[in-house]
Parts: C-alpha cells; sequence; structure tokens
C-alpha cells in the first residue's frame, strides 16, 4: 500500500467487514486458535475484511512478549496468510511483536494480508504508549518497543464475493486503506497524512487501556473519523492481561461520525457494511477537506 500509488478514490463498493474484539493472554496456542475460531465466525456471517486486535497472539508481562517476538514471516504471520488464502479475505493481522536486530526491543507490527494470502503492507507503531497516571497507570512501550518510521496508506484490494465467482461481476473493489494503532489515535497530524492520500477506510487495532478508554476511545475513534472523513473499524483487547486491563468497546464508524456497530466488554465480533455511497454525500454535503487553507 504505497502511498504514492493513490489517484482517486473508487467510490463503488458496499463492504462487508468485521472487528475482532479479544481478551489475548500470554499463551499463543490459545489466542491463536481464539484468532481462528472468531475470524472464522466473522465470515460466516459475511465479512470479506477483518481486523484484529493489537497484540492479538500475545498480551501480557512484557518480558514474555519479548521472548515470544518472532520474525515477520514467523508463525503468527503463517497462521494468518494461510486463513486470509483459505478464506479469500482481506486480514488485518492486528499487531504482533516483531523481532529486531536489538534482543531488549522488538516492533509493535500489523500485516496487511490479501485475499490471495499475500502480505500488502507492513505497518510498525509510529507513536509508543508511555505514560504516567499516579494512582491508576503507569506504561512505558518505549522501554521495549522499537518505533516504525512509515506512514502506511494506500489502495488495498478488497473481495466483494468469494473469488471463484463465475460471471463477469468484479470479485473486488480497490479501497484506499490506512494503518493506525492503538495510541496512534492521539496525533491527529498522522490522520491528515490519511486524508492527503484519499484513505476511505483506518483500520485501528488497539489494546486501549480501561483507564483511558472510557474517557478517550470512543470521542477519538470518532473525531478522527469526522475530521478526515473517513471510515474507521477500531478493534480492541478487552480484559486484564497481567499488570494491564483493556477497555473493549471496539467500534465501526462512518465518515459522519456515526457507530455503525459496537460491543461492550467481552470477547466479540462486531460486523458492519461500508457504504462508497454514504462517503461520497459526506464528502460532497460537507466538503471540509476542500476547505483547508495553508496556515
Amino acid at each position: 500500500m504505497d502511498r504514492r500509488q493513490v489517484k482517486q478514490v473508487s467510490m463503488q463498493y458496499d463492504l462487508e467487514v468485521a472487528a475482532v474484539q479479544m481478551s489475548s493472554s500470554e499463551d499463543k496456542a490459545t489466542n491463536w486458535a481464539t484468532a481462528e475460531r472468531l475470524i472464522r465466525r466473522a465470515v460466516a456471517e459475511g465479512a470479506r475484511l477483518v481486523v484484529l486486535p493489537e497484540y492479538f497472539n500475545c498480551l501480557g508481562d512484557r518480558r514474555v512478549m519479548l521472548r515470544e517476538a518472532e520474525p515477520l514471516e514467523g508463525p503468527t504471520a503463517t497462521l494468518l496468510t494461510r486463513l486470509a488464502r483459505e478464506l479469500q479475505i482481506v486480514l488485518v493481522g492486528g499487531t504482533f511483536c516483531e523481532q529486531t536486530a536489538d534482543p531488549a526491543r522488538a516492533h509493535n507490527t500489523s500485516l496487511f494480508i490479501d485475499a490471495t494470502g499475500e502480505v500488502r503492507a507492513v505497518y510498525r507503531k509510529l507513536h509508543l504508549f508511555d505514560v504516567d497516571l499516579p494512582g491508576t497507570l503507569t506504561y512505558c512501550e518505549s522501554s521495549w518497543l522499537a518505533p516504525g518510521s512509515d506512514v502506511v496508506v494506500g489502495p488495498l484490494s478488497v473481495p466483494i464475493r468469494p473469488l471463484a465467482a463465475a460471471g463477469d461481476l468484479p470479485t473486488t473493489e480497490i479501497v484506499t486503506t490506512a494503518a493506525a494503532i492503538c495510541y496512534d489515535l492521539r496525533f491527529p497530524e498522522l490522520f491528515r497524512r490519511f486524508a492527503d492520500a484519499a484513505a476511505e477506510l483506518v483500520v485501528v487495532p488497539a489494546a486501549f487501556t480501561k483507564t483511558t478508554g472510557r474517557h478517550h476511545w470512543e470521542l477519538l475513534c470518532r473525531a478522527r473519523a469526522v475530521e478526515n472523513q473517513s471510515f474507521v473499524i477500531a478493534a480492541n483487547q478487552t480484559g486484564r492481561h497481567a499488570a494491564l486491563e483493556t477497555y473493549g468497546h471496539s467500534l465501526i464508524i462512518d465518515p459522519w461520525g456515526d457507530v455503525l456497530a459496537r460491543a461492550e466488554e467481552g470477547e466479540a465480533v462486531l460486523r458492519a457494511t461500508l457504504q462508497a455511497v454514504r462517503l461520497a454525500e459526506v464528502r460532497a454535503q460537507l466538503p471540509a477537506l476542500r476547505h483547508r487553507r495553508a496556515l
């Protein structure tokens, strides 16, 4: 998904999507099995693009997560590419800890996999979550993660029906899609880059904490959708994971800021239809993106 390839918004699709909400642990085998079960459920309900949450394959003590870090083409990627190819879907593989040259650091990495099982984009989280809220939450991702350096936004070919469908009907639509992860939601300049590249859809795997999530999660997700006039699929973790507690409440949001689907706490699969005509209506009726001025 090379940003330089973006030329125009397609505005043609009715896209069936799903956000998977999980309560991942430090047990990778259990997490893989849960993810596969929920992906298959989403596809059985009609989804052609499925988004997993942040750290879907291992979430808990950072020492365990570092120990379980994988190469880019490791077992987690193998699972995701197999499922995308078998189920003929686009799969946004949440995130996993990717090994770096420094054994004390990992990347927080998301894979975009197409319906042939090919990895089309790799996004490494740009903004690392370092907070100290006295008496409630202290977390320092920069002590064990290395930030990424690339903005990922560009065309993604998403199935609208099985690839083997007969006849002359199109089997895919090109949707300009952008990647963000959790804490990235707090940096509107990143999302402005997406808007500059004509992004229609932003996917946000997350492990947003319960402490901050009850105040800011939905507010930020809806604000990013409204100000950049794009769909947002925000797939969050839920429950307790060692010392961290996450908020759940995954969301699928339209460009007007309306919530198309939401979860509460606990394991969930959210389903919605993203309609290009709705995106076109919002951008035509309130053309704020065209009204921007150089300041």
